[in-house]
């Protein structure tokens, strides 16, 4: 197992990156990882649903390594024995995953622990159960997840940012053509996949998006 610091890591602004291999063009994850991270993007979150655990295993501890030198929070997608295993900063649950508290005394008060959310009513939730920050969304429909709820909107994450004070991070069906509208509506923090997995010029896209990003006014 590999070291943690003792202090828990703040979310970031910017841009977070979740891998899916599916849908990178035939690349592995530590292919497109590598380059996600060469250009600069603070948070890499590792979400793989098919593949066994040994495999995961030892993307991660590379991954682990990989973030390490570049500086980027490292958050492992539901299972919380790799995040164990290799020392990730944090984790990202869902509704059907483990309960908040039962994740909270497993992994300890130095694990980042992200929740999805898509109301309000789930986002008071989070908060109350002491989330360090929470997913909104799917903003716009997104097909990276298979068991997806409608999208939110707008809406939703206009209230997130004018009555809750938790960090979070919009997602689902963002791409270079919407980020600005997700930007102005208060989002300092925005998860992409397939625009950027999906893309063969992963570099040149993040600099794009970096770019909408640096224009507007938090």
């Amino acid at each position: 197992m590999m070291n943690k610091t003792s202090k828990k890591c703040a979310l970031p602004a910017g841009i977070y990156a979740l891998t899916s291999e599916l849908h990178s063009q035939g690349r592995s994850n530590l292919e497109v990882a590598s380059e996600i991270l060469a250009a600069g993007v603070p948070i890499l979150q590792y979400r793989e649903k098919s593949k066994k655990v040994r495999e995961m295993y030892e993307e991660c501890l590379v991954l682990r390594s990989m973030t390490q030198r570049t500086g980027a929070l490292f958050i492992i997608n539901d299972h919380l024995d790799l995040a164990l295993a290799v020392g990730a900063d944090g984790v990202h649950i869902g509704h059907d995953d483990l309960p908040l508290f039962k994740v909270r005394e497993l992994l300890g008060p130095d694990f980042l622990i992200g929740v999805s959310t898509h109301s309000p009513a789930q986002a008071q939730a989070a908060v109350k159960d002491g989330a360090d920050y929470i997913g909104v969304g799917p903003i716009f429909a997104t097909q990276t997840k298979i068991d997806v709820c409608d999208p939110v909107g707008l809406d939703y994450l206009d209230y997130v940012v004018q009555n809750l004070k938790i960090p979070f991070v919009a997602i689902g069906g963002i791409k270079e053509h919407n980020l600005a509208a997700v930007v102005k509506a208060g989002a300092q923090t925005v998860a992409l996949v397939t625009e950027i997995v999906g893309d063969p010029d992963i570099a040149g896209k993040i600099k794009r998006l970096q770019r909408i990003m640096e224009t507007q006014t938090f």
